[in-house]
Formats: C-alpha cells, structure tokens, sequence
C-alpha cells in the first residue's frame, strides 16, 4: 500500500516538474510585452530592434526545437532535461544583466535555446510517464499550462515593469530553475536513449536559417526580397534533408496522419493570431487609455481568469465531448472575441471594447490548446514521441513569430494607431478561421472515419 502511494506521490510531483518548467519557459515568451514600452525606452530602441527582442526569441525556440526533441531521444530526456534548465538559467540571467540591443537579442537568442531543449523534452517526458486515462488527463494539464502560462506573463510583466523593473522578470527563472533541476535530480527516472541515431545538424541548421529569413522578410528594413529567397532555398533544403537522410530530426511521416497534420495547421494560426493580440493590446490600452505596464497587465485578467477556470474542465469537457468538438468550439469563440476586439475605441472603452471581447478569447483558449496539443501527438509511435512533441512546440513558437511578424508589418502601414489595431484584430481574426478550416477539413474527418 506504500509502495503504491509512494508511486502516486511521485507521478504528482513529476507532473508538477513538468508544469512548472514548461510553465516557465512560456512565461518569458509574453512577459516582455507588457514591459516593452519601459525596456524600449531603457536601452534605446527602435519598434523594429524591439520586436526582434521577441523574434530572436522565437526563432531560435521554434528553429531548434525539432533538434531539442532529437537530443532527448539520443542521450536520454533526463539529461536533456538538466541541460535545458541549466541554458534557459543562464540566459535568463543573461537578458536581465543586457545594458544594450545587441546583448538583449543575443542573451533572448540563447534563452530560447534553453527553451527548445526544455519544450520537446517536457512532453516526451510526460508521455513516457503516463498512459492511458492518466495521460489524457496529463495532457490536458500541459495544454492548460500553454495557454495560462502565456496569459499570466502579461499580468507578471506588468507586475514586474510597474512595481520593480522589467529586469526581475527573467532574473526570477534563475532560482526557479535551479530548484527544478534539483527536484529532477531527486524524482525523475534515468530514461536510456529509445533509438541509436546522429543529430541532424543539416536539418537544424537549415530550419532556422529558412525562419529566421522567412521572418526578416516581414519585418526587415532592408534586403527583404533577398531574405524571402534565402528563405525559400533554406526550407526547400530542409525538406529535402528530411527526406532524403535515414535519421531526420522532423520524420516527414508525421505528417501523413491527418489530425496530427490538422493539429499542427491549426495550432500555426491559431499561434499567429493570438500572438499578435497578446503583443499588440497592451500596447493600445497604455497608448489610448492611459494604462500603465501595471493596470494594462491587470486589463488581460478577464481573459487569464476566464482561460484558467476553462482549462481545468477541460479534461471532464473531453470525455463527454470529444476533442474535435472542443476544438471546433473553442477556435471559433476565440475568433469572435477577435473580431469584437477590432471595433475598440476610447470611446467604446475597455470595459465593452476588450474585456468582454476577452472574455470570449479566455473561453476559447481554455477550449482549444488542450486539444490541439492532444490532436498534434496522436497516434503517434513510441520511436517518434520527441520528434512529434518538438513538431507541436515548433509550430507554436514558428506560427506565432510569423504570424505576429506578419500581422505587425501590414497594420504598421497604417498611420493611425487605432486604425493600425483594427485592422490587426481583423488580420488575426482571418488566421483563427483558417485554424478552424485545418480542423473542420482533416481532423473532423478522421472522428468520422472512427466512429463508422
């Protein structure tokens, strides 16, 4: 009988280590956009440099995750695991230390090499802990992680930037860390590596050239037709690579199943979308309400509070629903909590200009990532667990840093700044209906398909 609670204890507590780390590393992908007017205005920098203090990033968590998901299943995870905690700490030190534009790309680039280590590693770990009921409702946790974890950012970042400096957001994750990789050290089993297999370094190296050059694209100043033909050699290549060697990083065959492929569709521009309005809507409550870092953190409680309640039904949701019908719901709620967010104005106010609308997005958030993370892993093969988990949390990072790149150059040719918005929310609005499509036109299938 001890044995047994003993058991049950430490599944707790490896879940709990899982959340948490995951819950971090997400954290600091929206934390910096409430303290974007006050990091700006600190070290000097330009709307474009500031929006590559997000890319940078992005890219590298989205550009080497598939390698990150590689590693784990080379070395082992829990070693992974350490290693990605311990270069996710030293980076975060690192950008909260930054004097200069330079340093904070370069110290936010290599934080998000912790974090495609961490990311892929955390999933793989999860499957390889629960199966069966216990996964499922697992799961559903890490999916409630991604969307909380991306929510309460911006309340801490404001928290952060109004109270103390935008600087003790990220020096926290150093402590934080270093308690996780003891209670690693302590509670998760040594796991050997599934498979005997080389990095595919070609296939990382060119992955992150081809995003990294996709993004500039959009948002570059100068050489963007150059960099959108760099892009499309880079990702040719990549593809190419993936084909072609017997030990690929991104095994094209995931994509050959149908709900995974419309997970990972939907899940880009569902990314996208929200991306840009986690982005763009602090900075429009602060420049047309007045808000301080503080209060426009504050303003995005409707939407985290709301998200929160919703995700941890989601699991009880699941099992009398269905996954594809949650997600159906979910995506098009949030897409009119989009739409409604593009008729703000001063005069329309927050109240009934974006809390409400957020409430909306709140619901739909807490409906949709659960799923589609569900939906982005299945039936997938023992072998594949941290390729397919490093594909789920690359077309998260790589569908919000193109999404947002391409939301932020087309509304920014609008002078005004509430037009600019407004046509925004409308970009976004148009991705969220595409992610609807990926779900309706190859997932809803695949239930059909199941249930004959």
């Amino acid at each position: 009988m001890e044995v047994i609670k003993m058991k049950k204890t430490n599944k707790k507590v490896i879940l709990a280590i899982i959340l948490i780390s995951y819950f971090m590393i997400l954290l600091d992908n929206s934390i910096i956009f409430t303290g974007t007017v006050k990091i700006a205005a600190e070290l000097n920098l330009s709307q474009t440099t500031l929006s590559w203090v997000t890319n940078a990033y992005s890219l590298t968590f989205g550009g080497l995750l598939l390698l990150g998901g590689s590693i784990g299943d080379i070395i082992g995870r829990k070693r992974v695991f350490m290693i990605g905690l311990t270069v996710f700490a030293v980076g975060s030190l690192l950008v909260g230390l930054a004097n200069s534009a330079v340093m904070i790309i370069l110290a936010r680039a290599f934080q998000g090499i912790g974090s495609a280590i961490l990311a892929p590693t955390t999933l793989a770990l999860l499957m390889d802990s629960f199966s069966g009921e216990a996964r499922t409702r697992a799961i559903a946790a890490y999916g409630a992680t991604a969307g909380i974890g991306a929510s309460i950012g911006l309340v801490i970042g404001g928290i952060f930037a109004s109270l103390l400096s935008w600087r003790d957001g990220f020096f926290i994750n150093v402590p934080i860390a270093i308690i996780m990789i003891g209670l690693t050290v302590l509670f998760i089993p040594t796991t050997q590596a599934t498979q005997a297999k080389r990095l595919d370094l070609i296939g990382a190296l060119t992955s992150i050239i081809g995003m990294t050059a996709l993004v500039y694209s959009l948002v570059g100043q100068q050489g963007r037709l150059l960099a959108l033909l760099v892009a499309v050699v880079a990702i040719a290549t990549f593809i190419w690579q993936e084909a072609r060697t017997k030990q690929p990083m991104m095994p094209l065959r995931l994509f050959a199943d149908c709900e995974r492929l419309g997970g990972y569709i939907a899940r880009f521009f569902y990314l996208g979308a929200m991306l840009s309005m986690w982005f763009l809507t602090p900075q429009i409550m602060q420049t047309h309400l007045g808000f301080t870092p503080l209060q426009a953190g504050i303003g995005f409680f409707p939407l985290t509070v709301v998200n929160f309640i919703v995700a941890l039904q989601v699991s009880k949701l699941t099992t009398r629903f269905g996954n594809t019908k949650l997600l159906t719901v979910g995506i098009a709620t949030t897409a009119i909590g989009m739409c409604a967010l593009g008729f703000f104005s001063e005069q329309v106010g927050y109240a009934l200009g974006i809390a409400v609308p957020m409430i909306l997005m709140g619901i739909g958030q807490g409906l949709t990532l659960s799923p589609l993370t569900v939906a982005g892993v299945a039936n997938t093969l023992p072998a594949d667990a941290g390729a397919a988990s490093g594909v789920v949390n690359m077309v998260h990072q790589i569908g919000g840093s193109i999404g947002m790149s391409f939301i932020v150059a087309v509304s920014a040719t609008f002078k005004n700044g509430l037009t600019s918005y407004h046509v925004a929310m409308g970009l976004a609005t148009v991705l969220l209906i595409g992610a609807l499509l990926a779900v309706i036109g190859l997932i809803l299938p695949t239930l059909k398909k199941e249930s004959e």
